[in-house]
């Protein structure tokens, strides 16, 4: 249909994926009541004179539904440990004990919950406009190869195609956003 001109959608659908992975990232900072060893993955340790994430001065482990655990590799490296999980903002306290770090994952109470799911909603409409602002320039491709001579019914073709991987981005991202606000209002 389109031989003269032709519109990247393989380019489109990445960039849009790239949205919905950074989401997903997104969400798997959020703390849910449930450990999670990504929960961890923002908390950088000031090991050695430089910043460096907490996966790569110790083991973190998941031994039960409410724990964390961080098993520190170089002893030394304890204390700045405990003091980066402290500061890190995620409202747990660490438990010292030798070279390994407990990370007691509280109960979250209604309102917590409630202001969790804003977040997550926040999230997605963050995405959201990341997904719109790649269809912008899906269209405004379009319109640069309609001035250029592209039929109409070319045009028209790669609008509906761009439309549609749109249309299922965002589907995907509601899917997320409905499934991680339910994990996250399970008590």
């Amino acid at each position: 249909m389109a031989d003269d001109f032709e519109i990247d959608l393989d380019d489109i659908e990445r960039r849009m994926d790239g949205a919905l992975a950074s989401l997903r990232q997104e969400f798997l900072t959020l703390r849910t009541g449930r450990a999670s060893a990504s929960m961890l993955e923002p908390v950088m340790v000031d090991a050695y004179g430089s910043p460096t994430p907490i996966n790569q001065v110790g083991t973190v482990n998941v031994p039960e539904p409410r724990m964390i655990t961080v098993n520190v590799w170089d002893k030394s490296m304890t204390s700045k440990v405990e003091k980066a999980l402290r500061e890190s903002g995620l409202g747990i306290n660490p438990v010292v004990d030798g070279t390994i770090i407990r990370l007691p994952i509280p109960e979250l109470n209604e309102e917590r919950r409630r202001e969790l799911t804003k977040v997550a909603g926040q999230y997605a409409e963050n995405a959201r406009v990341a997904i719109r602002n790649v269809r912008r320039d899906g269209m405004d491709q379009i319109k640069k190869a309609k001035a250029q001579g592209m039929s109409e019914d070319d045009q028209k073709f790669w609008e509906g195609a761009v439309q549609e991987q749109t249309d299922k981005a965002i589907a995907k991202i509601d899917a997320a956003l409905e499934s991680k606000q339910e994990e996250i209002m399970q008590v």
